[in-house]
């Protein structure tokens, strides 16, 4: 269940693998309601890198940012992540590790703290009624708030930022790189791209398929074949063509369904995980935002 952190392969140093024998402990920070009964989730430790939770100034108050980078002098170039609909939990702060040990400043906002922390919870119900309250308009501000806070950071190269997110968080990516140049590429893990069938047209609502046109940076797609909100790609695919941005691209895994990249839950997909890993790395790489080499120390 390894994920490649480094183009010329791990090392021992850069992860260590938590069973679920060892411990309710290791998994006490995964979303509740979507752990798997056979989870053997990634764990990466955090030598050498600095970890810390920062608080991001937003409208009406903070939030919380966890933020992974290498315990190394410089600026290193950053990628947001944007979590699930599980919030910000042990999976999406293990993303931001594998991020940093490659050379990367990884910042994830906590964009439901106004509401509360969905992680805990085993109630979906309850957990959507906290996502419901992060509306487009909030969430948008949260991340212009981000790059804002970014900017004033000594180890953060605002010249060279991406961004990735999962599931809620892919429909971030698509919105957050049609509204902010600042991003040089973005990475979205099977994101809603377009409103359900036959639902009311809602002007609060950013669609990915509407402002396609709009994108200031390219952006990859990567959604399981199984998963219902691929129905959604062709008419995604279409609306890129027509906006002549070609440096956008969705790839389709057949086998996949939802969630193919977490590794805490039974949609887990291995073999998919790590191919759209490697091209996670590899498209940011071809759009500027390489990470910078340090060393362990």
């Amino acid at each position: 269940m390894l994920s490649l952190f480094r183009p010329d392969g791990n090392q021992p140093e850069d992860f260590h693998l938590s069973r679920r024998g060892l411990g309710a402990v290791i998994f006490g920070g995964y979303a509740v309601a979507a752990l798997s009964a056979q989870a053997e989730p990634i764990v990466t430790d955090e030598t050498g890198l600095l970890t810390e939770v920062d608080q991001i100034p937003v409208s009406g108050g903070t939030i919380r940012g966890y933020v992974a980078r290498p315990k190394a002098a410089g600026r290193f170039p950053v990628v947001l992540v944007v979590n699930e609909v599980f919030g910000l939990h042990a999976y999406i702060m293990d993303v931001c590790r594998r991020l940093a040990k490659l050379g990367y400043v990884a910042i994830a906002p906590g964009f439901f703290d106004r509401a509360g922390d969905p992680a805990p919870l085993s109630d979906f119900a309850a957990i959507m009624k906290i996502v419901a309250t992060a509306g487009d308009a909030q969430v948008m501000g949260d991340v212009g708030s981000t790059l804002r806070f970014l900017q004033d950071q000594p180890w953060a190269d605002m010249r060279k930022v991406a961004i990735t997110g999962f599931c809620w968080g892919g429909k971030v990516v698509w919105n957050a790189c049609e509204t902010y140049p600042d991003f040089k590429a973005g990475v979205s893990w099977y994101g809603p791209l377009a409103p359900p069938a036959g639902s009311p047209p809602d002007p609060a609502r950013i669609w990915p398929v509407e402002h396609a046109a709009g994108l200031r940076c390219p952006v990859l797609g990567l959604y399981g074949g199984k998963d219902p909100l691929a129905q959604s790609v062709p008419a995604m695919r279409a609306a890129l063509a027509a906006a002549g941005k070609s440096g956008s691209d969705i790839i389709g895994y057949q086998d996949a369904g939802h969630g193919f990249h977490a590794d805490y839950r039974s949609s887990y997909n291995e073999a998919d995980a790590r191919d759209g890993w490697r091209r996670l790395l590899a498209f940011f790489a071809v759009n500027g935002v390489l990470p910078r080499p340090f060393r362990f120390g």
